[in-house]
């Protein structure tokens, strides 16, 4: 969901250079080649292409310190307890304002279904390339099959293949994943399909489940939240980093913070996910009792400020293919992202002004490459488009 600024520069001064080196012709035919990302090919490389070389300031650590983030225990939040209800929502605050990040357990999703939908990725990423591009994401758009961004950058590529699909519990779009899935992979994929199906509709429960915990930490209820979420249009993304054997070139997914509202994760055995805290990487390990749950930058806009949307990123590792399954929840689209007024004041004035998650969309799709200053880029454009319509009104 991510894509580079887009800027003009003067052209550059012509200066004499000696002649270009004549290569071999393979090598002249190799560098026409357009990049793909083809994992059953790369993950045995040990030379790897210049795109995917980060640059030194950006490369990963692999070892960091563990991150000491709050586990959630919603199962007395659940079950109406109210003690259980204030520690939750005040652990949630406290995380929320540091650095956005928490884990949650006795969450009430079966354990089944999380193994299932772990499963489904490996008969899916372990497709031959060709099969997998029939579900090819088309320029411009979030959904879809993704191998790394080849053909939407031309450097700093991150080291995976994505399958990304729209879900929405409108009553209306029942079976939204499974038909989409079906229509681009062929019937035989309906099993497949209803798989990540059910998968979103738990994680959208749960989504409002944790909004509650927001407002009632915001001191807006617990209402306030959930029904603005209610209705979601929201993004489910498989995440699927293969084996590197240069690690400590690459990154799995570049350090950026979510423009969505909330994400909730879910790693598989092994570990990757980075988070930057106090001016340093910490690690958070996979638990396959837990999802990791963070806030982006629609909440952060939401809150006016007070919660963060936090920087992270995931590295690779040499023997061992990492997993994950993100649920990107966001508001339905004409819902208007306006805090509740309880979060304005003269204290706290308006932070961002009022905007819809498909024009937040559209600039991490068409004008910048989301990354740690999304929120701040995203509020000077929505800015700069608001005094040009003035100037021609």
């Amino acid at each position: 969901m991510a894509i580079d600024c887009i800027t003009s520069f003067p052209p550059p001064i012509s200066m004499p250079h000696p002649p270009p080196k004549q290569g071999t012709k393979e090598e002249e035919e190799e560098e026409e080649k357009p990049l793909v990302f083809d994992a059953s090919v790369l993950r045995h490389q040990l030379h790897l292409p210049k795109q995917f070389i980060w640059p030194d300031e950006e490369k990963p650590c692999l070892n960091v310190p563990e991150l000491v983030v709050p586990l959630i225990d919603l199962k007395g939040f659940l079950c109406g307890d109210p003690f259980a209800a204030m520690e939750a929502s005040r652990l949630v605050g406290e995380a929320c304002k540091k650095h956005g990040f928490f884990l949650v357990v006795n969450h009430g999703i079966d354990p089944r279904l999380i193994s299932d939908a772990h499963t489904s990725m490996d008969d899916f990423f372990e497709l031959p390339l060709f099969q997998k591009q029939r579900a090819q994401r088309k320029t411009g758009d979030h959904c879809g099959y993704a191998s790394s961004f080849t053909g939407r950058f031309s450097s700093k590529l991150p080291w995976k293949e994505t399958l990304s699909f729209q879900f929405s519990p409108d009553k209306h779009s029942r079976n939204l994943v499974k038909d989409n899935l079906c229509r681009t992979m062929g019937e035989e994929f309906e099993q497949f399909g209803m798989v990540y199906q059910k998968y979103c509709e738990a994680m959208s429960n749960l989504s409002l489940v944790i909004m509650e915990l927001l407002g009632m930490s915001l001191g807006v209820g617990r209402s306030w939240f959930r029904d603005f979420f209610e209705e979601n249009n929201s993004i489910m993304r498989l995440n699927y980093y293969p084996p590197c054997q240069k690690p400590d070139l690459t990154l799995g997914t570049g350090p950026h913070c979510d423009p969505t509202s909330l994400t909730i994760l879910h790693q598989h055995k092994v570990g990757g996910l980075q988070v930057y805290v106090d001016n340093e990487w910490h690690s958070i390990s996979p638990n396959f009792k837990a999802f990791v749950v963070n806030i982006g930058d629609t909440f952060m806009a939401l809150s006016n400020g007070r919660y963060k949307s936090c920087l992270h990123r995931a590295v690779v590792n040499r023997q061992t293919t990492r997993k994950s399954l993100a649920f990107f929840l966001c508001p339905r689209s004409d819902k208007v992202v306006s805090p509740p007024s309880e979060l304005v004041d003269q204290w706290s004035p308006r932070m961002y002004p009022d905007f819809t998650w498909p024009m937040l969309l559209e600039f991490t799709q068409k004008h910048y490459r989301a990354d740690m200053k999304t929120l701040e880029k995203f509020t000077n454009w929505v800015q700069q488009q608001q005094q040009q319509q003035k100037k021609t009104a």
